[in-house]
């Protein structure tokens, strides 16, 4: 069972409709009208059932337009048909759909055969993984999996278990990114900062070098799910999930944040800050050695006249240090 499991969801198209903040209403009044929890309603969005579009009011969040939702609605089956192609459920529930022992599903989530979409941690700090309960179905319906659902577990993979193998982390980031770039658009600086995300900040600032790349960069980061109070054991374990920590996983973001970043300098390079004073004081303008014009009276045969004296004030300053040195050598 190989490690490189992870893939990027594009089955949804989730490009922006509509440009007007008149036409469309905020996340929180669309999950009402669409009759979803705010939990279900995020959900819908990452797998592209409902197409959002940026707030250009100046907010800095997402919108979904009208005719989204009448075309939501408009569907047959609507709303029953909607919440169950975004109902989540944990192990147990996951089992018992499946007609599987705990035990046989969560090996299953372990090796990588069914992909987490979303997790929590409860309040004994455990973490509670969730799936999709249609992709659970349609495993389950699969003749290929009938092996996987009865019977002994292959010699391979049971070996694999037994030396701590877990993708479930690593599947949920995986498919966490394909949100991510999902909602990012066209924009190229949001895509570079939806892979930034991923890793840990230290290997940020060893791809991304500049350091007013790196600035501009975190400008974009996406902001990631909160669980618990920041800096509390919960919020670390969180944390812990949602960076890369497989070698091979690592180098594969590595090089997708690399690619992502060249592509944003060359399409709209980081802004750079401006020198202090430089708005107020301008380059002076290049000036020309202009040709010196002799004196009308001053025939070219006329010798030089001697050269100026100094100032009173600086006469007196040579004398006072002549004096000094003649002072100084005194025995």
């Amino acid at each position: 069972m190989s490690g490189n499991t992870i893939t990027h969801e594009t089955t949804t198209s989730a490009d922006p409709v509509g440009t007007t903040r008149g036409t469309s209403v905020a996340p929180s009044r669309a999950a009402r009208e669409l009759g979803l929890k705010r939990s279900e309603f995020t959900l819908a969005v990452h797998l592209g059932r409902i197409r959002t579009l940026p707030d250009d009011g100046g907010g800095g969040g997402r919108r979904v337009a009208r005719d989204e939702i009448e075309r939501i609605r408009a569907q047959q089956g609507f709303p029953e048909v909607l919440r169950e192609s975004v109902r989540s459920v944990g192990t147990a529930e996951g089992a018992a759909l499946m007609e599987v022992t705990r035990a046989r599903f969560t090996r299953l989530a372990r090796l990588g055969l069914l992909v987490p979409v979303s997790f929590y941690i409860n309040r004994y700090r455990a973490v509670v993984w969730l799936y999709l309960a249609d992709e659970l179905r349609q495993f389950a319906s699969d003749e290929r999996n009938a092996a996987l659902l009865k019977g002994r577990t292959p010699e391979g993979l049971r070996d694999q278990l037994t030396e701590g193998l877990d993708l479930r982390p690593r599947n949920w980031r995986g498919r966490h990114l394909g949100f991510l770039l999902r909602r990012a658009d066209d924009d190229p600086w949001s895509r570079a900062a939806a892979v930034a995300s991923l890793l840990d900040p230290v290997e940020v600032s060893e791809v991304v070098r500049d350091p007013c790349e790196r600035s501009h960069l975190l400008r974009f980061r996406p902001t990631q799910p909160s669980h618990g109070v920041p800096g509390s054991p919960s919020a670390q374990l969180a944390e812990e999930i949602m960076t890369a920590a497989d070698p091979d996983e690592i180098d594969w973001l590595r090089a997708d944040l690399a690619g992502a970043v060249d592509a944003a300098r060359r399409q709209r390079p980081a802004p750079r800050p401006v020198p202090r004073g430089a708005e107020h004081h301008p380059a002076p303008k290049e000036r020309h050695p202009q040709r010196r014009v002799p004196h009308p009276e001053r025939s070219a045969s006329t010798p030089p006249g001697p050269a100026p004296r100094p100032p009173k004030t600086e006469a007196r300053g040579r004398i006072r240090g002549l004096f000094g040195r003649l002072w100084r050598r005194d025995p």
